[in-house]
């Protein structure tokens, strides 16, 4: 039961439900004794129905001009709402917070719809939850196709912290520029000599590390090299750093969390760190390892993502419609020389002499 020609209401979900428009209200409003008083059963029912007519629950909106509340939600895929300034997704939801300020709109977070349950928003039946605010930023590494291209089915405003993909449309989001920063760092350690150069992977799937790989395969394919990719090895058997000693590895790419435990298992192994092998980290890792290290590599704009994800929002709720290439943002990143790279000493990673003086 799709309602055509206008606004769904409290009553289309409570015929479609099967209750009383006063259950709908506390399903959706009720706090405390009154959510209790709704079984599990009956609020899946009404949720449904939510999703099914595309209600919207937002009377302070309907009373508005235009139906506008002039809030955006904030919606994670896993529980990523920081603690303390160190979280790795601080930045992220600094920039969001900065921007609404900026922008003068409020946020509002969806910390009862948390992903932590390991489902989509489609399959739980709370897509329509977000259109309570005017749109909404999304942000987590896990994230649903089903659910993007259920919001772009329905219109319905909305960001990716980080490039998505979405199965028949284009999913706006707010990007770090991976590709462009993974090749830059394979440029530098040319220039230092090195030839032999792998990239270690966290793990495979996610478009951010395709962006990482394909920028690493550019730049190798650039040199006339081949490229080498090991995808989530086990670092602390050693037989990774085995393998790297017997090709002449002398370079090693490695996403965010691997590089204080690549740099280990190549010390316990005898390697010096960048000596015997650089090491360059592929952005800022998401669990602290206390390790006081300065890395090579780049960061990511963690607080530029996060502010940029919420103007993309914004351009999609102002009055005249967006250039769709203003929906899809990439963002350089910030390349750090640090200390974990050094000339590349191998002869055998040196360029071959055409033997002419």
């Amino acid at each position: 039961m799709v309602v055509k020609g206008r606004r769904a209401t409290q009553a289309d979900v409570a015929r479609l439900a099967g209750v009383s428009q006063t259950t709908v209200s506390m399903v959706l409003n009720g706090t405390g004794l009154a959510q209790r008083r709704v079984s599990a059963e009956v609020r899946e029912r009404v949720l449904d129905a939510i999703a099914v007519t595309g209600y919207a629950a937002n009377p302070s909106a309907q009373r508005l001009a235009g139906g506008r509340s002039s809030i955006v939600g904030v919606y994670t895929y896993e529980p990523v709402f920081p603690h303390a300034a160190g979280d790795f997704y601080y930045p992220f939801m600094e920039g969001v917070e900065d921007e609404a300020e900026r922008s003068g709109v409020d946020l509002l977070m969806f910390t009862s719809m948390s992903g932590r349950t390991g489902k989509s928003l489609v399959s739980t039946g709370r897509v329509a939850r977000l259109r309570v605010a005017d749109g909404c930023v999304l942000l987590g590494r896990r994230s649903y196709p089903e659910d993007l291209a259920e919001l772009l089915r329905q219109d319905f405003p909305f960001a990716f912290v980080g490039r998505r993909e979405a199965p028949g449309g284009q999913a706006p989001y707010a990007a770090a520029a991976y590709g462009d920063a993974t090749r830059a760092v394979v440029e530098r350690l040319l220039d230092l000599g090195h030839r032999r150069i792998v990239l270690v992977n966290e793990f495979t799937g996610h478009e951010s590390i395709e962006d990482r790989a394909r920028g690493y395969r550019d730049g190798m394919a650039a040199a006339g090299l081949q490229p080498v990719t090991f995808d989530a090895p086990e670092l602390d058997s050693g037989q990774l750093l085995d393998t790297f000693r017997g090709s002449g590895v002398t370079a090693a790419l490695v996403t965010s969390d691997l590089g204080a435990p690549l740099r280990r298992a190549a010390i316990a192994r005898g390697l010096r760190v960048p000596e015997d092998l650089s090491i360059a980290r592929l952005g800022d890792p998401e669990r602290p390892n206390g390790e006081d290290i300065d890395w090579s590599g780049f960061l990511i704009p963690r607080w530029e993502m996060g502010a940029q994800a919420l103007r993309i929002v914004l351009r999609q709720l102002a009055a005249d419609p967006p250039d769709p290439s203003a929906l899809q943002v990439s963002i350089p990143c910030t390349l750090t020389p640090g200390a974990t790279v050094a000339p590349c000493t191998s002869p055998e990673s040196r360029p071959k002499s055409n033997g002419k003086a």
